[in-house]
C-alpha cells in the first residue's frame, strides 16, 4: 500500500466513522424527546435506558445509514480534495483515474466486511435485547388476535386451532390432522390444548379421534393427556421485528422453518437475509459514484456536491423501501427486491464513469 493509498482511505474512513457518529447521534436525541413519556411513566433509569436501549439502537441505526453515510462520507472526502486541486495534482502525475479510485475501493471493501459481520451476527444479538425494551416499555401489550389458525407441523400432520390465548398460553377447538395426499386419515380433535412449561409438553382435554380407512370411520375416545408437538407458545409470540434479532444462522433455521410449514410470510425473513448481502455490495457502489461525481470542482463548492450527496443517498434508501414492500406483498421475489437498488445505481454509476470526463 503506498502512502497515498494510506492518506485517502484514512481520511475516507475518518469521515465516515465521524459522520455515523454525527447522524445516528442526532437521531438518537431525537427519538429520546419521542419516548422520555414512555421512560418516565415506567419510571426507568438513565443508566437503564442507555445500555438496553440506546447502545444497542446505536448499530442498528449505524447500519441502516451507511449507503448515506459512506455516499456523504467519500463525496466530503474526495471534494475536499479536489478543492485543493489535490486531485489534479495526482492525475497530472500520471496516476489514472481508474488507479485513483483503488483506495476508495479498499475503504469500501473493509467498510462491506465489518457490515456484513455485523449485520449477520453482531447487530441482531443487540437488536435481542433493544426490541424486548421496546416491547416491554414502548409498545402496548402483545396479544395474539388470529382466529382459525393452521399449522403444519409435520410431512403429513396439521394442528388447527380456533383461537389461542398467549398470555395463558391456551389455545381452543383443538385439531390435529393426518392427511395423505388428498385423503384425511385421521383427525383428533379437543376442546382445549394447554401448554405445560414445567413439562415442555402440551396437556389436551379428553378427545375424539377419528380413523378413516376407505369409507369405514371408527371413534375413539382419549382420556385427558399430555403430548409432544412439533408446534411451540413462540409460535403464538410477537413477530415485532423478529427478522431483525435473528444472527444468520438463525435466519436460516428460522426460514427454513416458515417453508416447511407453508407460512405464508415468508418473504420478509428472505428480503432481510438477501438485503444483509445487497447492503455491502450497495455501499461499493456508491464509493464509486460517489468519487466519480466530485473528483472534479464544482461552482457550487463542497457544501453543493454534499448536499447532492444527501439526496441521491436518500434516493437509495428509497429504493430499498419501495422494494421491500414490493417483497412482502408478494409483487418482488426477495432476492431481486433485495437487489433492486443495486442494480439500478450500478447502472447509474456505469453511465456516469462514461459520461463524466475524468
Amino acid at each position: 500500500m503506498k502512502i497515498l493509498d494510506k492518506y485517502i482511505i484514512t481520511k475516507f474512513l475518518t469521515a465516515f466513522f465521524f459522520t455515523v457518529v454525527l447522524l445516528v447521534s442526532v437521531i438518537c436525541v431525537i427519538d429520546f424527546t419521542e419516548k422520555n413519556d414512555d421512560f418516565l411513566q415506567h419510571d426507568l433509569g438513565a443508566w437503564q435506558i442507555l445500555t438496553e436501549y440506546y447502545l444497542n439502537l446505536f448499530p442498528y441505526f449505524a447500519n441502516l445509514l451507511s449507503p448515506i453515510t459512506v455516499f456523504i462520507a467519500v463525496v466530503f472526502v474526495t471534494a475536499q480534495l479536489a478543492s485543493r486541486t489535490e486531485v489534479v495534482a495526482m492525475l497530472a502525475s500520471g496516476i489514472s483515474f481508474n488507479r485513483f479510485l483503488l483506495p476508495y475501493i479498499m475503504g469500501s471493501a473493509i467498510l462491506g466486511a465489518l457490515t456484513l459481520a455485523m449485520t449477520g451476527w453482531l447487530i441482531p444479538i443487540a437488536n435481542k435485547t433493544r426490541v424486548e425494551f421496546e416491547k416491554k416499555y414502548i409498545k402496548n401489550p402483545y396479544r395474539f388476535s388470529g382466529r382459525n389458525v393452521h399449522f403444519k407441523i409435520g410431512p403429513q400432520d396439521y394442528a388447527f386451532m380456533e383461537s389461542y390465548d398467549n398470555v395463558n398460553n391456551v389455545g381452543y377447538k383443538f385439531a390435529l390432522e393426518t392427511i395423505d395426499g388428498q385423503l384425511l386419515k385421521r383427525r383428533l380433535t379437543a376442546e382445549a390444548i394447554t401448554w405445560d412449561s414445567t413439562k415442555q409438553a402440551w396437556h389436551l382435554t379428553p378427545q375424539l379421534l377419528r380413523t378413516f380407512s376407505g369409507e369405514k370411520e371408527s371413534l375413539k375416545t382419549l382420556a385427558a393427556r399430555d403430548t409432544t408437538l412439533n408446534l411451540f407458545p413462540k409460535d403464538f409470540a410477537s413477530t415485532y421485528r423478529l427478522a431483525e434479532t435473528l444472527t444468520l444462522p438463525e435466519l436460516n433455521r428460522y426460514i427454513n422453518t416458515k417453508i416447511s410449514r407453508g407460512a405464508d410470510d415468508t418473504q420478509v425473513y428472505l428480503s432481510e437475509k438477501y438485503e444483509r448481502f445487497a447492503y455491502p455490495y450497495a455501499m461499493f457502489i456508491l464509493t464509486v459514484i460517489g468519487v466519480i461525481m466530485s473528483a472534479r470542482k464544482s461552482r457550487a463548492g463542497v457544501g453543493g456536491q454534499i448536499a447532492l450527496g444527501f439526496v441521491l443517498a436518500f434516493v437509495f434508501i428509497i429504493f430499498v423501501i419501495l422494494s421491500r414492500n414490493l417483497a412482502a406483498v408478494g409483487t418482488l421475489s426477495p432476492l431481486l427486491a433485495a437487489w433492486v437498488p443495486s442494480i439500478v445505481f450500478t447502472t447509474i454509476g456505469a453511465v456516469l464513469y462514461r459520461v463524466i470526463p475524468q
